[in-house]
C-alpha cells in the first residue's frame, strides 16, 4: 500500500517501502518518469525475494505525489530525495539512479556523502537541462521560455514536456561536472548504445571528471534510453550487488 510522506517544504511524497537487510536500496526516477516504472518495480520484487531494504517513491509534480510537474526543478527534486534518504531508510544506501535520477543521485553524493554506500546509474544524466536540453532547443523555444516562463516540446517515451524557465535557472545552481566531485565509494554506471536521450559520451565525462576510487562504465550494445529489457534489468541486479560488499 502506497504511504506519504511530509517534507519540510510542504510536499507531500508518495513511497513504498520494503523492510529488509541493509545496504538498503534507493531507487531514484527519471524526469517525467515515477515509481511504477519497469525498473522500479521489477527491482523491489527483487529486493524483496532477497530480504534487501529497498524504497522508490515519486518527486513532488510526478507520479502520486503532491504538486505539479512544472512547478519543480532539479534543486526540489533533490531536497525531495534528500527528504525520502533522511526520513524513510538508515544507514549508507546504495543509490540506483535512472536517467535524471543519476544527476540527484550526485547531488545526494556531494550533499550527504555519508548515507551513500555506493551509486549505480542507468543512463545517468548529470547537468542535463544545461548541457543538453538547453543547447537542443531552438531560438525560438529558448526566446519563449525567456519571455514566457515556459516552452513544450514532444517527447518519445511519454507524454509531451512543458519545459520551465525555472528548470533551467535552478539546473544551473545543481550542476556537479563543473566543479570537484569526489565520489568516496564504488560506483557503476550502465548505459546502452542506442540511447537517444543521453550519448555514451556522457557517462564517459563523468568517469573522466569524478574522483572515484572504483568507477566502471559497462556500454550495452542496441539498448535505448529506457535500459529495461530482461538483460538490462539482470545487468542493473549484478551491479548492485556487486557494490553491495
Amino acid at each position: 500500500m502506497v504511504e506519504h510522506l511530509d517534507t519540510a517544504q510542504g510536499r507531500k511524497l508518495a513511497y513504498y517501502k520494503t523492510e529488509g537487510h541493509g545496504p538498503g536500496i534507493v531507487f531514484l526516477g527519471g524526469f517525467m518518469s515515477d515509481m511504477s516504472g519497469t525498473k522500479a518495480v521489477w527491482l523491489e520484487d527483487w529486493a524483496r525475494a532477497q530480504g534487501r531494504a529497498f524504497l522508490r517513491f515519486d518527486y513532488s509534480g510526478h507520479g502520486e505525489s503532491s504538486g505539479a510537474f512544472t512547478d519543480g526543478c532539479i534543486g526540489d527534486w533533490a531536497a525531495d530525495a534528500t527528504a525520502a534518504v533522511t526520513a524513510l531508510t538508515e544507514g549508507p544506501q546504495v543509490l540506483v539512479g535512472s536517467s535524471m535520477g543519476g544527476w540527484i543521485a550526485l547531488l545526494l553524493a556531494r550533499s550527504m556523502p555519508e548515507r551513500v554506500h555506493a551509486l549505480v546509474g542507468i543512463a545517468a544524466a548529470p547537468d542535463f537541462t544545461e548541457d543538453s536540453m538547453w543547447p537542443g532547443l531552438t531560438d525560438a523555444q529558448r526566446a519563449e521560455i525567456m519571455d514566457k516562463g515556459q516552452t513544450t516540446l514532444p517527447n518519445d517515451y511519454d507524454a509531451p514536456y512543458t519545459l520551465t524557465r525555472r528548470l533551467f535557472e535552478d539546473g544551473r545552481d545543481q550542476l556537479v561536472l563543473p566543479s570537484p566531485l569526489p565520489l568516496p565509494f564504488a560506483v557503476r554506471l550502465l548505459q546502452g548504445t542506442k540511447d537517444e536521450a543521453v550519448a555514451t559520451s556522457v557517462p564517459l565525462k563523468l568517469m573522466d571528471h569524478a574522483k572515484c576510487p572504483d568507477m566502471r562504465l559497462e556500454l550495452v550494445k542496441d539498448e535505448d534510453h529506457r535500459f529495461s529489457s530482461p538483460r538490462c534489468l539482470d545487468l542493473i541486479v549484478r551491479a548492485i550487488e556487486d557494490v553491495s560488499s
